[in-house]
């Protein structure tokens, strides 16, 4: 078992069904204030992750301040069939723990509205249906509540729920497994198999992703068929370490694909020597990067967010640091960037900052 592989972004989460269109989108929005006397630095940072395929929106909204990571909220939107479904997943970072799980479904039927909110905090759930309608000049409305806010015990004998969903994502379809108890989140786990070695077309593997609120875990399963996945990467390599196949060993797992216009790179290694990828020149072994090139007011936009994990860190799912770069052509003349490193396992948390720009003539 090797420690690994997000979410990633969290990943990161994802439901889809039989439609391949994904979209991947987001902001970031960061203020940084610098006061001379006395000296001193301010952050205000918000990064904002979309994921949307078949009707459904799966979104990951990161805050972060000058004393660190301070909010993790992963968000659910989407319909099946009638229902209009939502759900809200909050993380604690400081300490890293799980915050709380709001579930609402909605159905409109015959005139009438139905409308749930399911509501988990750790030790505690509340179930709240609501349905509503009128005839006539007579509205009326009927709010049923179970379980009581501030109980110590589970309500109405809940023990927990696993949820299992498919969805695709880049060149993958992806079966993932979110179990909540009565203390709250457990885990996530995705799947996916069929991951095709290079040069080796009668055998694959099969990657299992498990988070935790505190680590991840990753397994690698070997499976003797036949298929091809061709936008992932699997390093190998023959020295000691990685996983044995004879002389061939697993040292690592990339993936690697563009989301309507958007590029998205994953990778894992626990090998030795020179990382590859976007893990070169990083203390990361793990790494994913959202990167894209658009139009600007007067020339390319050029973005690009890396988030990077270490064994060691004590933070959120093991996420270590974020790096960030932004540049613009203001005119054929002048082209002004900006690029900001965050070291969530350092105080203070603000690595670098920098400011940059081109004049040519």
């Amino acid at each position: 078992m090797k420690k690994a592989l997000v979410l990633s972004l969290a990943a990161v989460l994802g439901l889809g069904f039989a439609s391949f269109a994904q979209t991947l989108s987001g902001s970031w929005d960061t203020t940084i204030g610098i006061t001379p006397t006395p000296v001193a630095l301010g952050i205000d940072s918000e990064l904002v992750v979309t994921y949307a395929v078949s009707g459904w929106a799966f979104t990951s909204t990161t805050v972060i301040d000058e004393t660190g990571w301070l909010d993790q909220t992963f968000d659910v939107s989407g319909a099946l069939g009638a229902f209009s479904l939502g759900s809200t997943l909050d993380f604690s970072t400081n300490p890293v723990g799980f915050t709380s799980w709001e579930v609402t479904g909605g159905l409109s039927l015959a005139g009438v509205s139905f409308d749930a909110t399911f509501t988990l905090v750790p030790g505690n759930t509340t179930l709240e249906i609501v349905a509503s309608g009128s005839a006539g000049n007579v509205d009326v409305e009927v709010d049923i509540t179970f379980g009581l806010a501030g109980n110590a015990e589970c309500d109405f004998d809940f023990a927990g729920v696993d949820i299992t969903i498919g969805f695709p994502f880049c060149c993958a379809e992806v079966e993932s497994v979110i179990s909540f108890t009565c203390d709250g989140f457990e885990e996530i786990v995705f799947t996916v198999q069929d991951i095709a070695l290079p040069g080796i077309t009668w055998a694959t593997l099969g990657a299992e992703l498990t988070f935790t609120v505190d680590e991840k875990d990753l397994v690698i399963t070997p499976d003797f068929d036949f298929g091809t996945t061709a936008c992932f990467d699997v390093y190998l390599t023959d020295p000691a370490g990685g996983m044995l196949f004879g002389d061939i060993q697993i040292v690592g797992i990339g993936l690697e694909c563009e989301i309507g216009g958007v590029q998205f790179i994953g990778v894992s290694y626990w090998g030795a020597g020179a990382k590859p990828s976007i893990l070169a020149g990083t203390s990361f072994w793990e790494a994913y990067q959202i990167s894209t090139t658009d139009d600007g007011c007067c020339g390319p936009f050029d973005f690009d967010i890396l988030i990077g994990f270490n064994e060691a860190s004590l933070q959120l799912f093991e996420v270590s640091g974020v790096e960030a770069n932004f540049s613009i052509q203001i005119s054929t003349q002048f082209t002004f960037g900006m690029g900001l490193v965050l070291n969530l396992d350092a105080a203070p948390t603000f690595a670098e900052w920098t400011l940059n720009f081109l004049v040519e003539w």
